[in-house]
């Protein structure tokens, strides 16, 4: 399956990869994680728009969150695959990205995260690793986690 990338600030979004964006989160945080919590919120108008398109529908996402927004250092958030692409490594191509382009627009800083606690050895596998206990945040298990760059 093949992908296009895009990555853009909140202002250069078209209306409709804004909707694309929404409606994604929103079937998977909303809908299948019965996350009954706004999930838009400030940061988003700050943050650079990871997107991976395949045959012209939104599949994959995740925000990048510039320095001082959620930590001091630099974060991904927000990550999402759409239910007709799992098992196919889009999560592992999305992350790849993420880092890289977290990278490229912040430089070789650490990289710090709030992940889903059952997704920690996912996230361990591209060399995140533990910093702190175990909290809730939306009534869904998380725990922080940051990737420590050269």
């Amino acid at each position: 399956m093949t992908f296009t990338e895009l990555c853009k600030p909140f202002d250069s979004l078209t209306l409709k990869e804004l909707y694309a964006i929404l409606r994604l989160r929103s079937e998977v945080f909303v809908l299948e994680q019965e996350c009954v919590f706004l999930d838009a919120d400030e940061k988003d108008f700050k943050c650079q728009h990871l997107m991976l398109f395949s045959e012209h529908k939104l599949v994959a996402y995740a925000r990048i969150v510039p320095p001082g927004v959620s930590f001091s250092e630099a974060s991904i958030g927000r990550v999402v695959t759409s239910p007709i692409v799992r098992g196919k490594n889009f999560g592992k191509i999305l992350m790849r990205l993420a880092i890289s382009n977290c990278e490229r627009l912040h430089g070789l800083r650490d990289i710090r995260i709030g992940a889903q606690s059952y997704l920690q050895p996912f996230y361990e596998s591209f060399g995140f690793i533990q910093t702190g206990e175990p909290y809730l945040e939306d009534d869904i298990p998380h725990i922080e986690m940051v990737k420590k760059l050269p």
